[in-house]
């Protein structure tokens, strides 16, 4: 895929509202995560903002929302905003961490799987077919209660388990479909070797319907820290899904109308950011599939 490919792809890109809208969003999330060690550094008091230690002296918790805490503060005296922003670049860090282990290694092995077939292939859609075989919440539920995973660790072996899972399968077709292109033949003809093959000319041909599961994986990460993060088997001292577990352990959760901004705030980031990659992956489906642009 050479600048050229990239700059066409942009500009079938930008012809998606819902795709573009869902890049505003992004960029939004962005800015408010990097907003976080200057509104800590040169505007608010750590001793009251710090997200894990920070508490209100002089009120009650928890507060609802109030010109110094515009969001309320959590049971423990911990501002709701200064959570929310700290956790943003987590966030982050675990959804494209993840996505991106994933798509390297499932792209690879797809491409790997298609190119040499036989026992290469077999081993491969073997491992994915394992992987897929066991409920994905109740594995991770399980991992996460024997390993206590922090925000690092968790990103990477989630990646792997979604690498190994659907997108190795579907990027294999993929490849499958490349493989058999006259260009092919002509580069083996040529002199070049089975890896030049697969990373010149296999790979930047399935690196569009990469980047597509790209977007899902990024959703699917943060829908599974916030998960585990509900059952407290993660070793993380603050996220959105450690927002709602707070609210949880301490009763309030499910008293909606008298504590919502203990859940509101962290549940709406939750379905807010995964909507945003989401909306993002649509738009580069007409990308991948030209059926579905517009005429």
């Amino acid at each position: 895929m050479n600048m050229r490919s990239l700059a066409q792809n942009w500009e079938v890109f930008k012809e998606s509202r819902v795709g573009m809208f869902g890049l505003m969003i992004i960029i939004a999330f962005g800015i408010f995560g990097l907003l976080w060690p200057i509104m800590i550094n040169f505007v608010w008091d750590p001793l009251v903002y710090h997200p894990v230690v920070g508490f209100d002296p002089i009120m009650m918790h928890p507060s609802p929302p109030v010109a110094g805490h515009l969001l309320g503060t959590d049971p423990i005296g911990r501002d709701i905003l200064a959570q929310l922003m700290f956790s943003t670049g987590r966030e982050f860090l675990l959804g494209v961490l993840s996505a991106v282990i994933s798509v390297v290694v499932g792209t690879f092995i797809g491409a790997m799987a298609a190119y040499y077939g036989g026992f290469t292939d077999t081993l491969f859609m073997r491992l994915a077919d394992i992987v897929m075989l066991f409920p994905f919440v109740p594995l991770l539920v399980v991992i996460g209660s024997m390993m206590r995973l922090d925000i690092f660790s968790f990103a990477v072996i989630l990646g792997f388990l979604e690498a190994f899972g659907g997108i190795t399968v579907i990027l294999k077709a993929q490849a499958l479909q490349v493989k058999v292109r006259p260009y092919i033949d002509a580069a083996r003809v040529a002199g070049g070797s089975d890896l030049h093959i697969i990373r010149a000319h296999i790979i930047p041909n399935v690196l569009p319907l990469s980047f597509l599961y790209m977007m899902f994986n990024v959703t699917a990460a943060i829908v599974s820290e916030a998960t585990l993060s509900f059952f407290g088997v993660l070793n993380i001292d603050m996220s959105w899904g450690m927002m709602i577990h707070t609210a949880e352990t301490a009763g309030y959760l499910f008293d909606f109308g008298k504590y919502w901004w203990l859940w509101a705030p962290s549940g709406f980031f939750i379905t807010l950011f995964c909507a945003a990659f989401y909306m993002v992956g649509r738009g580069l489906d007409e990308v991948v599939n030209p059926r579905l642009r517009k005429r």
